[in-house]
């Protein structure tokens, strides 16, 4: 079946980035499609005849070889070996979930650490089949994630408004944020920013070692702010990848859970396979808690908005009703539980 150039290049970075190949292998196919847009597409045919592609800045042998492929009319042989091998199912189990889903709550672009700029993150959400996605880039004190200060996520909001001027009605780009849990559990952002977002997502991201009893009184102030909707990856374990792993952070789950379901805030189920977090018997806690879960990606690059494949199969395993998960519900719904003062 064609298949457009861009379209061929795009596909090939998602399926890419789905299976978790390196940052590094996508890069140039993201690259390239960007790069192919720039270029009209009678231009684009005389390259490709005059076996010129090569010179174009961003295009490689590689790159070259698929819009080649896909000028002519035939699927680019690395997009048809990714189809093959990559496009399958993530995970067995969590379908019925999955498909209750309507967007997702936690994803990052260029703007702090993601991979993609916000229009492709979009995109590609679009994609899927998401209604909603919310925009989390981090908050200032994050400044090895190139966290967002005021006078950015200013700016990031307008691009926001921009971008759902643009897409229409049947999807809305949240304006949020991953906002860090400072120590003394107050969040790391001014309460004008906070108050002009439609969710916030608040999360630990230094000093994972604290002491118990200091973590517990640290997340549960956090929880208790007004402005906190999820409380993501809650231990901040890792079990696998690039990074290593790192033990969970020691807390009275009970306590915090229980504050979590008092101030009417969704436990992230965390679904990059690198943090699976919470662990299962935390997971099962605040079910039986009677908690609300957001299921979410924590999403860094377009391909990986799939890996909610990996936190529905957990979640429907364990338990955990649609109705207690935020991100089933209507956006109208959604926002509404988000900001009740509104």
């Amino acid at each position: 079946m064609a298949v457009e150039p861009v379209d061929a290049l795009r596909r090939i970075a998602f399926l890419l980035e789905r299976s978790r190949a390196s940052t590094y292998r996508v890069k140039a196919y993201r690259e390239a499609a960007g790069r192919l847009l720039e270029i009209p597409e009678a231009q684009v045919r005389t390259l490709v005849e005059s076996g010129q592609l090569t010179s174009i800045s961003g295009i490689g042998s590689s790159t070259a070889q698929v819009i080649e492929q896909a000028v002519a009319g035939r699927t680019p042989d690395k997009l048809a070996e990714l189809e093959e091998s990559a496009a399958g199912p993530l995970a067995e189990g969590g379908e019925e979930l999955r498909g209750a889903l309507r967007g997702d709550l936690h994803s990052h672009s260029d703007w702090s650490d993601g991979g993609s700029p916000i229009q492709e993150m979009v995109a590609s959400a679009m994609e899927i089949g998401h209604e909603y996605l919310a925009l989390t880039d981090h908050s200032p004190r994050l400044t090895v994630a190139n966290g967002l200060s005021v006078a950015r996520l200013r700016q990031q909001l307008e691009v926001v408004d921009t971008i759902n001027g643009a897409v229409g009605e049947g999807f809305r780009l949240l304006k949020a944020i991953e906002v860090d849990i400072l120590d003394d559990g107050s969040l790391d952002q001014s309460q004008e920013m906070l108050d002009a977002l439609d969710v916030r997502v608040a999360s630990v991201h230094s000093k994972l070692k604290m002491d118990s009893g200091s973590m517990t009184r640290r997340m549960v102030a956090a929880v208790a702010d007004r402005h906190t909707n999820v409380l993501g990856h809650c231990t901040g374990r890792l079990v696998e990848g690039g990074r290593g792993t790192r033990a969970p952070s020691s807390f009275d789950a009970e306590a915090v859970f229980e504050a979590c379901r008092e101030h009417d805030a969704a436990v992230e189920i965390n679904s990059r396979p690198e943090r699976c977090d919470p662990p299962d018997e935390l997971l099962s806690m605040a079910v039986d808690m009677g908690c609300l879960f957001s299921i979410d990606t924590d999403a860094h690059a377009p391909g990986q908005l799939d890996f909610q494949a990996y936190g529905c199969e957990r979640a429907q395993r364990l338990g955990v009703p649609a109705e207690r998960v935020v991100n089933t519900w209507p956006v109208q719904d959604l926002l509404a539980w988000a900001n009740p003062a509104r």
